[in-house]
């Protein structure tokens, strides 16, 4: 069977059932990330909701997604979240059926090592099952 968009991956299988349906994907350049040119990369982010049913996403804050830059061996060598302030607000989020909702945020390069493979990682604190990766790798 082809999926309406194209693709035929399976949707992802989340232990708390009000998330089924929705698909995190994480986008960065491609290709090497050339440290020299850039200071702050680009991480493009979409949540989808490839389910029949609307779902409801609920914040205790204003702060809606998580970015990690993780070194070669796992570690977080930035917080995209760290030199940000999210006020108090909760608030509700419904995303129908064939919607997504889109980040385009930046990260600091600047604990990156030349050379050396990372990972950016994206996650929605207030539901940490839904977290995606991608990997690169840093160029002089």
């Amino acid at each position: 069977m082809l999926h309406p968009f194209g693709s035929s991956q399976r949707l992802p299988t989340y232990k708390d059932a009000r998330l089924r349906g929705l698909v995190l994907i994480v986008q960065v350049p491609p290709g090497p990330v050339k440290l020299s040119e850039t200071r702050q990369l680009p991480v493009n982010v979409s949540l989808t909701n490839r389910g029949d049913q609307s779902i409801e996403l609920n914040f205790l804050t204003e702060q809606r997604i998580e970015i990690y830059l993780r070194d070669a061996s796992g570690a977080i060598v930035t917080r995209w979240s760290d030199n940000r302030a999210f006020a108090a607000n909760p608030a509700s989020v419904l995303i129908n059926p064939n919607e997504h909702l889109e980040y385009a945020e930046t990260i600091a390069t600047r604990d990156l090592v030349a050379g050396r493979v990372f990972t950016v990682e994206v996650l929605v604190p207030a539901y940490p099952e839904l977290d995606a990766k991608r990997k690169s790798i840093a160029a002089p």
